[in-house]
């Protein structure tokens, strides 16, 4: 096997076992805090540290390994990248604690797995772009990126699965993979890159980490509830966090411009194609790292129960019916990346983000209760969109820089859009709030006195909206655990047939729906727009360009 299959394999793998995880764990939520013991609904906290926690941990350190992978060796790097995704895998499957402690020992295990996530998303697209020639990266990188998706579909079924036997095999099946892929990295990977040592920027470093960390910690805590608030963007320490992370995140470029050997090459931006990449890679990321999840609530929250679906099954049925999404990415992905290596990225670029863009629209012209073949085809072109973008947008990206640079520009390309993808989730998940802060505790009070059962009123109305969504998102009953949490003085008085209707599949998804799709809307033109201008940004990117080619190119003039 020719070396070039042998580092797409490898990596491809790696890609394959960091996404399997993160769909897994998504799916798996209400099974792992059942075998805790912890309530996420009053616990919204480790619940939004344990989606969440695992892309800021990434999103801060992508940069300087990419930039530590082209002084010691990007091989090396993503080798132990493995061995540490492995041992995180391993604790997670040996949490020993329940309850808080259980919880945080999950947070801190898994922000161990995204220490070695970070190594792997880091190099696997430079190491692919030092094995494969210029005229093939962009099929590699699809391919690449098609096993990222497969991944995430893997997860979603397999979570459903294992999550029913014993919610500890949930991190358990990484192991084996991650042993696998060890032992194969380090026999096989070779470098081929010339490592150059440098100095470390110890200044840049910390003012970009700090920065970030603080900016994500601060949008995490602003989707919580804070005193008689739906959210927690009021609270001092939220703002406090928000504007320090701003300050040192804006300080950074000037940092930068002072240090002797950067760890952010702000010199890469010079490269039109390099640039504007990026950019696109940003916005898509912001307008499409939280459709999946927005969609996914959707179908748990209200249109599988409609269906007849229980709750405590819609996790995994959600899941089965975001497969049309996967499938158009997976169709397109290789065959764009093909595409792009013969005719270049910015037409394959801007067409995606373009039919990503009417996609949004068309999702906003649903209603809740929707004709499933619609929705199934909407997405599917969807996904056919985001494929069509991003492996074209990846190898522009790799192709348009140094050899010597990869490993940064690498991990610049992964921090932008895992940035995208946490900013996404807070930018929809605030847009929902808000709308249903207004809107769902009125309609709550409203229909359960229609129902029989006026004394609910102002409890129903006091509701957090956060536990309202997320217990929706997790499989659970929302009035069922309401009700659960209610003296029994009160619940004594509420007649058995009006329990049963307050607790049908049927009752909480139709008061939910009116509201949530007005804000649910919202979130899609603001999706359509970000796509839009993610599409402007692919058609300004310029002609093809590969600086191994321009180099030649220039030598072949000039031979002295």
């Amino acid at each position: 096997m020719e070396y070039k299959w042998t580092a797409l394999s490898n990596t491809t793998l790696g890609v394959l076992m960091s996404s399997i995880n993160g769909s897994i764990v998504m799916i798996s939520l209400p099974a792992i805090f059942n075998g805790i013991h912890i309530n996420p609904l009053t616990s919204f906290q480790y619940l939004l540290w344990i989606l969440m926690g695992y892309n800021i941990v990434t999103a801060t350190l992508l940069v300087s390994f990419g930039r530590l992978s082209d002084m010691y060796g990007r091989v090396r790097l993503y080798n132990m990248g493995f061995v540490i995704f492995t041992i995180g895998s391993i604790l997670l499957s040996l949490t020993p604690g329940t309850g808080d402690v259980g919880a945080m020992e999950l947070i801190i295990f898994r922000i161990v797995q995204a220490v070695g996530g970070a190594f792997l998303f880091a190099n696997s697209a430079a190491i692919i772009t030092d094995a494969f020639p210029y005229n093939e990266r962009g099929k590699a990188l699809g391919i690449n990126q098609v096993a990222a998706l497969a991944g995430s579909l893997v997860g979603l079924i397999l979570g459903g699965i294992l999550a029913q036997i014993d919610w500890r095999l949930v991190f358990l099946v990484s192991v084996p993979v991650g042993v696998f892929g060890t032992a194969w990295s380090y026999l096989k990977l070779r470098e081929l890159s010339k490592p150059r040592p440098q100095r470390i920027d110890w200044a840049g470093n910390a003012v970009f980490a700090v920065g970030l960390t603080l900016i994500l910690i601060g949008v995490t805590y602003g989707l919580m509830p804070y005193g008689s608030s739906q959210m927690g963007w009021g609270d001092p320490y939220v703002m406090a966090a928000l504007t320090a992370g701003a300050a040192l995140l804006v300080a950074f470029p000037f940092v930068e411009r002072r240090v002797e050997e950067p760890m952010f090459r702000l010199e890469l931006f010079r490269i039109r194609m390099f640039a504007a990449a990026n950019v696109a890679g940003m916005l898509r990321s912001i307008a499409y790292g939280g459709i999946m999840i927005m969609l996914i609530i959707l179908l748990q929250g209200i249109w599988l129960p409609l269906h007849g679906y229980s709750y405590a099954s819609t996790p995994f049925w959600a899941g089965i019916y975001m497969i049309p999404m996967m499938l158009g990415f997976v169709a397109m992905g290789p065959i764009s990346g093909w595409l792009s290596d013969r005719y270049g990225a910015r037409l394959l670029a801007t067409l995606g983000m373009a039919i990503v863009a009417a996609s949004f629209i068309a999702l906003s012209l649903l209603p809740f209760n929707f004709d499933y073949a619609e929705f199934a085809s909407i997405i599917f072109i969807m996904g056919l969109g985001s494929g069509m973008f991003a492996s074209p947008n990846t190898a522009s990206i790799m192709n348009s820089v140094p050899p010597q640079h990869r490993g940064a520009a690498s991990g610049m390309r992964a921090t932008l859009q895992n940035t995208g993808q946490t900013a996404s989730l807070a930018l929809f998940f605030t847009i929902i709030i808000i709308a249903l802060s207004n809107y769902l505790p009125p309609a709550l009070s409203s229909a359960v006195t229609s129902a029989g059962a006026p004394q609910l009123a102002p409890i129903l109305s006091r509701v957090p909206v956060t536990g309202a969504l997320f217990s929706a998102f997790l499989g659970y009953n929302p009035v069922q655990s309401i009700l659960s949490t209610l003296p029994p003085v009160l619940t004594s008085s509420l007649s058995p047939s009006v329990v049963a209707y307050l607790t049908s599949k049927t009752w909480f998804p139709t008061v939910i729906a009116p509201p949530f799709m007005t804000s649910l809307r919202i979130s899609f033109y603001i999706g359509a727009a970000l796509s839009a201008a993610a599409a402007l940004a692919s058609a300004l990117r310029g002609e093809k360009y590969i600086h191994e080619a321009q180099e030649a190119a220039l030598r072949s003039r000039d031979p002295q």
